[in-house]
């Protein structure tokens, strides 16, 4: 049977509003993972557009090449 590792996590000092703070510790809310959460979504959120930023000129290329050719299978296709 395979055990699960669970992820390294780094200690990280952080400013957060003092009542914003207070306002979820009174909810039970787990600081520690909804920070992972949203910077997880924010990190990939940023490599998206880092990625479609470089490779601009590839997709503008590529979507110049189907408006004069058509897309592959664009003979075969019933829709």
């Amino acid at each position: 049977m395979r055990m699960s590792v669970a992820p390294k996590k780094s200690p990280t000092n952080l400013s957060v509003r003092t009542e914003l703070v207070g306002r979820a510790r009174k909810l039970g809310l787990n600081l520690s993972e909804i920070l992972e959460a949203a910077l997880e979504q924010a990190v990939r959120e940023a490599e998206r557009v880092a990625w479609v930023a470089e490779n601009e000129e590839a997709i503008a290329a590529y979507t110049a090449w189907v408006e004069e050719h058509g897309a592959f299978g664009d003979d075969w296709r019933v829709f």
